[in-house]
C-alpha cells in the first residue's frame, strides 16, 4: 500500500498537469472499485481544477464546488498520458478523466481495493478525512503532542504509530525505519518513552519521510509513480525486509517479528 511519502511524490507530479485545467469528461469502465463510482464522477463535465492537495494517503483534487477525494487501496496507480493513450487501455485500466491540455489522469488498479469519493461538502468533514490525527510533517505533530499520547496509552509504540487517528500516513515501512534509527524497539510499550526519547522520534520519522519523498517512495510490489519511474527510497532501509541481514551498525542479525498481522523488523542489540 502507498503510505505518504508515496502519496506525496504522486501528488507533487501530477498537479502541474492538472491545476487549473479542465476535466472534459470521464471515462468509467468499472463502476464499482471498493465502492460504488458516484454518478457525479461518472457525468462529469467541464469542471475546472482548482488544486490538488494531499491528506494522509488521499490525493484530493479540488474542483469549484466539490471534490474528487483518491484512495490508492494495496495496488492502484495514477498516470498521466497523451490523449492517444484513451483507446490503449487494459482490463485494470478503471477511469480516464479526459483533461483539456490533450492529456489523460487515469487510475488503474489491480485488486480494485482503492476508490474514488465525490464530496460536495467542505472534504475536511469527508467521514475519512475528519477522523485523521496530524500530518507528521506539519509543526503541529511534535514532541509534545507525541508525548501526551504515549503516556496514556499502554501500546507497542510501532502500534500508536501507525494509528491513523494519532498521526496519519507515516505505515509500517516508515515506522519501522524511524524507529530503527531512534534505538527504539518497536515492541516497547508506549507510556515507557521519555520526553528526550519521543524527541528524539519525532525528528527521525520527519527525516525519514523527507528522505522518502526525495527518492521517490519505496517501491516494494506494485508501486509506481506516474511518469512510469519506480521509487528508490528502498536502496536506503536500514532494517525494513531485512530479516536475518546484519545489522549496519552492530552486525547483529536483524529479526522479523509481526505485530497485529503487520511485519516488524529490528536489531535487539541497537533498540532498547
Amino acid at each position: 500500500m502507498p503510505e505518504l511519502p508515496e502519496v506525496e511524490v504522486i501528488k507533487n507530479i501530477i498537479k502541474p498537469s492538472l491545476k487549473g485545467k479542465i476535466i472534459n469528461y470521464s471515462i468509467i469502465r468499472t463502476k464499482k472499485l471498493k465502492y460504488i463510482i458516484s454518478d457525479n464522477i461518472i457525468k462529469i463535465n467541464n469542471q475546472k481544477i482548482l488544486d490538488v492537495k494531499r491528506r494522509g494517503r488521499y490525493i484530493i483534487i479540488i474542483l469549484l464546488k466539490n471534490t474528487i477525494i483518491i484512495h490508492l487501496g494495496m495496488t492502484g496507480i495514477l498516470s498521466i498520458l497523451s490523449h492517444k493513450n484513451m483507446y490503449l487501455y487494459t482490463k485494470h485500466d478503471h477511469i480516464d478523466l479526459i483533461i483539456d491540455n490533450h492529456l489523460i489522469l487515469r487510475y488503474t488498479d489491480i485488486r480494485k481495493f482503492g476508490f474514488w469519493l465525490w464530496e460536495i461538502k467542505n472534504y475536511k468533514k469527508n467521514i475519512f478525512l475528519k477522523k485523521l490525527g496530524p500530518e507528521p510533517l506539519n509543526n503541529n505533530f511534535n514532541s509534545l503532542y507525541l508525548y501526551k499520547y504515549t503516556q496514556k496509552k499502554n501500546i507497542a509504540i510501532k502500534i500508536l504509530l501507525m494509528d491513523n487517528k494519532v498521526v496519519t500516513g507515516i505505515g509500517n515501512i516508515y515506522a519501522n525505519e524511524s524507529l530503527f534509527l531512534s534505538k527504539i524497539l518497536p515492541i516497547r510499550i508506549s507510556s515507557t518513552l521519555n520526553l528526550q526519547e519521543i524527541q528524539t522520534l519525532v525528528k527521525n520519522i520527519k527525516y525519514i519521510l523527507y528522505k522518502s519523498i526525495k527518492y521517490g517512495g519505496s517501491t516494494i510490489n506494485n508501486y509506481r509513480l506516474p511518469n512510469n519511474n519506480i521509487g528508490n527510497f528502498s536502496k536506503y532501509f536500514l532494517v525494513y525486509a531485512k530479516k536475518n541481514q546484519l545489522c549496519q551498525i552492530c552486525k547483529e542479525k536483524i529479526i522479523r517479528i509481526f505485530q497485529r498481522n503487520r511485519s516488524t523488523f529490528f536489531c535487539s542489540k541497537c533498540q532498547k
